[in-house]
C-alpha cells in the first residue's frame, strides 16, 4: 500500500524502514494524515511475519518539528460544534477519543511485538520527539544542532501523547519536570546523559546503526512493560518522591501563580501516572489533556504563540506587489546602546554594517558593545572564536557619513531629540544612493513629524526595536502617512532577515507598545501614590502574569528617560497630558536623589554591584508615599486587575485610533514586546476571550474608583452592545506570503 506521508521499504533482513517525508512541506509535522498512516504502518507491520523489526526516520533535515496545531485548533472547532447539538457529554467524549488517538498508535508501536528503533535525524519536538520515546530503541546522527525536547506548555499544552508517563519512567523527575515545564529543548549530549537517546553516531551510519541493534537481538519491550522496572526516582511516596513532588508544587505555584492550566496539568499527570501501571497512567495523561485543550488558555496562547506569530513572520502584512528584498548593507547612524545592538544583531545575520558616530572614539564604542555580547555568550559555551570574528568582521566604526552612499537602509538610532534627529536627517540625505530606505528608531515621537525633515517621504518610515535588542523578539515597523509599500516590504523583509517578529502600526505618539506598556508603569506609579506598599505593587504584578513588577521594569527603562518622555509629551500636549503627581516623584527620584534606574545602580530598587547578590526595593521609597494604606485591607485580585484591564483598554484605543489594524499584532506585540501575560492570548484576547461586555463593566466598576484611564472607548461600548470580539469584527486577512 502507498502511503501520502510515508514511504515503507523492507530489506533482505526483514527490517522496514519506514521514511517520513510530507510532500510539500519544509518539516516534518504530526497531522491528521501522518497519524492514520502511521496507524496503518504499525498494523501492517505487526501482521506481517516477514517483518523482523522496523526503523523510523525522516528524509528532511528535521525528523519533527511537533503536531500541526491548526490540526488541534481544528478539534477545539469540532468540539465547540457537537457541544451545541449534541450536549456537553457526547462533545466530551468525542473530543477525548480523537485527543486519545496518537496516544494509541504510539502505544500499539510499544506493544507490537517488533522492536522499533527511531533515527533520528535532526530536530525532534514535541509530538515528534513523543514518536522516537516508544520506539525500543533510539539512535541519533551526530549534529550539533539537533535539539529534542516537549515544547507545548509554551502554548498553553502539555505533551498528550505520553510525554509526561515515558520521560519521568526515563530520567529522573527532577530532570523530567524540568523539562515537561520548561519546555526547552535539549541538545544530543544532554539527551545522552539522561539516556533520552541510546547512541549518537555519524549521520552517515544512522540507518545501518538503527537496523545492526535489530540485527543484533535488539528487544521488543519498553522498560516499563518489564516486571523487574523501577521508576528511575523511586516511588511517589519513596522518601525522594517526597522531597520532590511537595517541592516542586511549590516552586510550580512561585513560577506561575497558576496561570497556566497546562503546567499544573503536567504536575498532576506525573505525579499521578507514577503511582499507575502505564495503560491506566496513559489514560489519566489523555483525560488531561482533553481538559487542556478545552481551555480558554490553550485556545488563546495557540491563536497568538503559534498561529498568528507564524502568520506574521511569513509576511501576513507584506504588501504582496513589492518582489522580494535583501539588505547587503546597512547603515547604523548613532553607536550608543541602541545603534550598537541593532549593529550587532544585523552583523550576527551575515549583513554588513557601517556604526556611525560623532567621532571615531563613539563609533568603537558601538562595535566593542558588540564585542562584549559575543565575548559574554564565548563564555557561556553559546558561541566560538570563529563566530566572533566572522561577526566583528562585518562592522565597521566609522565618522564618515559618507559610507551612506553604498547602503541599502539606513536605521537613525540618535537621541530622542526632534533638533538632533533634523541635524542627522539633513546631513544623510543628499548621500543616499538611489531606492535606499530610511527609518527612525524612534520610540515615541510620532513618524509623521519626523518625516517632515524628509523629502521623499515614500521612503521614510520607523523601524522601533526593544531593548536588550539581543533578546527580544518583536520589532515595530511604523508607517507613516506617505509611507510606501516598497519602504515596508525592504522593513519587514529586514526584520524577518535578523530573525525577529514584526508587527505593522500606524503612527501615533509611544506606537502600539509604548502607549500600552507606559499605561502599566503608570499604573504601578498610581498605585504608590495611593499608599500601596511598593513590595505589593511588585508581587501583584507578577501574579497578574507580567513578567516583572512596574518599578521595575521603570528601572529598566531608566527613571530619566521616563522623566524625559513626560516632559516631552508635556511640551507637546500641554500639563493635563501628564500626571502631575507621577511627574513630582520622578522629578524627586531624579532630579534631587540622582536616582536613574538601574543603569547607576539606584532607582525604585537599589542594585548591587555585579555578581555581589540581589537587588532589593530602596527602603525609603515609602518615605516618599503621601500616605500607606493597610495591606490587609487591599483587594489583590482587583491589584491584578487593574494592571491588565489599563494595558487592554490601551490596546483597543489604539484599534479605534487605527493604529493597529489587525488583532494579531496586538496580541503577538503585546507578549513579545512588554510581556503582556501570555496565558491571556495579548491584550486583545484577554477582552474577547473574557467577553466584551463582561470586560466593559469591569472598565466601569474601576473608573468609578479609579478615573478616566479605565474608561472604555466607544469602540469597546458598541462591541459589547453588539457582543462583537475583536476576531470577529476585525478578521485577520489570510493571503500567501510574498517573501
Amino acid at each position: 500500500m502507498a502511503f501520502k506521508n510515508f514511504k515503507v521499504e523492507t530489506d533482505a533482513d526483514g527490517i522496514a524502514l519506514v521514511t517520513w517525508d510530507i510532500p510539500g512541506r519544509s518539516m516534518n509535522v504530526l497531522d491528521q494524515i501522518s497519524t492514520d498512516e502511521l496507524d496503518e504502518i504499525v498494523k501492517q507491520t505487526t501482521a506481517d511475519v516477514a517483518v523482523k523489526g522496523v526503523v523510523i526516520t525522516s528524509s528532511k533535515e528535521a525528523f519533527c518539528a511537533g503536531a500541526d496545531l491548526s490540526m488541534l485548533e481544528g478539534m477545539n472547532h469540532a468540539y465547540a460544534k457537537a457541544l451545541k447539538e449534541q450536549g456537553e457529554t457526547a462533545a466530551n467524549q468525542m473530543l477525548f477519543d480523537q485527543s486519545r488517538r496518537f496516544s494509541l498508535v504510539l502505544r500499539s508501536i510499544e506493544t507490537s511485538g517488533k522492536p522499533w528503533v527511531a533515527a533520528i535525524n535532526g530536530l525532534a519536538l514535541g509530538g515528534g520527539f513523543e514518536i522516537t520515546l516508544c520506539c525500543h530503541y533510539r539512535v541519533a546522527a551526530d549534529n550539533p544542532k539537533t535539539r529534542l525536547g516537549l515544547p507545548e506548555v509554551k502554548v498553553g499544552l502539555f505533551p498528550g501523547a505520553g510525554g509526561t508517563q515515558r520521560v519521568p519512567r526515563i530520567v529522573p523527575p527532577q530532570d523530567a519536570m524540568q523539562l515537561l515545564l520548561k519546555g526547552e529543548a535539549i541538545n544530543l549530549d544532554k539527551a545522552k546523559k539522561l539516556n533520552l537517546v541510546h547512541a549518537v553516531v555519524p549521520a552517515a551510519d544512522l540507518i545501518k546503526a538503527a537496523k545492526d541493534w535489530i540485527k543484533g537481538g535488539g528487544k521488543a519491550l519498553a522498560p516499563w512493560d518489564d516486571k523487574a522496572f523501577k521508576l528511575p526516582g523511586g516511588p511517589v511516596y519513596s522518601k525522594a518522591g517526597m522531597m520532590m513532588f511537595p517541592a516542586g508544587n511549590a516552586i510550580f505555584r512561585r513560577e506561575t501563580f497558576d496561570n497556566y492550566p497546562a503546567a499544573r496539568a503536567i504536575m498532576q499527570c506525573v505525579y499521578e501516572g507514577l503511582q499507575l501501571p502505564i495503560d491506566a497512567a496513559l489514560r489519566v495523561e489523555s483525560r488531561y489533556f482533553t481538559q487542556i485543550l478545552r481551555s480558554k488558555e490553550a485556545a488563546a496562547m495557540i491563536r497568538s504563540l503559534f498561529m498568528s506569530m507564524q502568520e506574521l513572520n511569513k509576511g501576513a502584512r507584506r504588501p504582496q506587489n513589492v518582489p522580494p528584498t535583501k539588505v547587503k548593507k546597512l547603515a547604523v547612524i548613532g553607536a550608543g546602546f541602541m545603534g550598537a545592538s541593532v549593529g550587532y544583531v544585523s552583523a550576527r545575520a551575515g549583513i554588513d554594517v557601517v556604526l556611525i558616530d560623532r567621532d571615531q572614539e563613539s563609533a568603537d564604542k558601538g562595535k566593542a558593545h558588540a564585542q562584549s555580547v559575543i565575548d559574554d555568550l564565548i563564555k557561556k559555551g553559546r558561541a566560538k572564536d570563529s563566530d566572533r570574528d566572522a561577526i566583528l568582521s562585518r562592522i565597521t566604526a566609522t565618522p564618515d557619513y559618507n559610507v551612506l552612499k553604498d547602503c541599502d537602509l539606513v536605521i537613525e538610532a540618535v537621541f530622542e531629540d526632534r533638533k538632533v534627529k533634523a541635524e542627522t536627517y539633513a546631513k544623510a540625505q543628499p548621500l543616499l544612493k538611489d531606492g535606499a530606505i530610511f527609518a527612525s528608531n524612534t520610540s515615541t515621537l510620532p513618524i509623521n513629524s519626523l518625516a517632515e525633515e524628509f523629502k521623499d517621504q515614500g521612503k521614510f518610515i520607523g523601524i522601533h526595536f526593544f531593548s536588550p535588542v539581543e533578546k527580544m523578539m518583536l520589532v515595530e515597523v511604523i508607517l507613516g502617512k506617505n509611507t510606501g509599500d516598497v519602504a515596508l516590504a525592504t522593513a519587514l523583509d529586514y526584520v524577518r532577515q535578523i530573525g525577529k517578529t514584526p508587527i505593522v502600526v500606524n503612527d501615533s505618539r509611544g506606537f502600539f507598545a509604548n502607549r500600552c506598556v507606559l499605561r502599566f508603569t503608570a499604573e504601578g506609579l498610581e498605585m504608590l501614590m495611593e499608599g500601596v506598599p511598593p513590595a505589593m505593587i511588585e508581587n501583584t504584578a507578577k501574579m497578574a502574569g507580567m513578567p516583572v513588577g512596574p518599578l521595575s521594569l521603570s528601572d529598566e527603562v531608566a527613571l530619566d528617560l521616563v522623566l524625559k518622555i513626560m516632559k516631552a509629551t508635556e511640551a507637546d500636549l500641554g500639563p493635563n497630558a501628564v500626571d502631575q503627581a507621577q511627574k513630582k516623584l520622578l522629578v524627586e527620584l531624579v532630579e534631587k536623589q540622582g536616582r536613574f534606574g538601574r543603569k547607576n545602580g539606584k532607582g525604585f530598587y537599589d542594585y548591587p554591584e555585579k555578581g555581589k547578590g540581589q537587588k532589593s526595593l530602596w527602603p525609603s521609597l515609602a518615605g516618599l508615599q503621601p500616605k500607606h494604606l493597610d495591606p490587609d485591607t487591599l483587594d489583590v485580585e482587583e491589584l491584578k486587575q487593574r494592571f491588565l484591564v489599563v494595558q487592554a483598554v490601551e490596546a483597543a484605543r489604539t484599534v479605534e485610533d487605527h493604529v493597529i489594524v489587525d488583532p494579531r499584532e496586538a496580541d503577538v506585540g503585546s507578549i513579545l514586546g512588554f510581556g503582556f501575560a501570555p496565558f491571556t492570548g495579548g491584550a486583545l484576547s484577554y477582552i474577547d476571550f473574557m467577553g466584551t461586555k463582561k470586560f466593559v463593566e469591569l472598565c466601569h466598576k474601576l473608573e468609578a474608583k479609579y478615573g478616566s484611564r479605565f474608561t472604555p472607548p466607544k469602540l469597546l461600548e458598541e462591541m459589547a452592545a453588539k457582543g462583537e470580539t475583536f476576531y470577529g469584527r476585525f478578521p485577520p486577512k489570510k493571503q500567501p506570503a510574498a517573501a
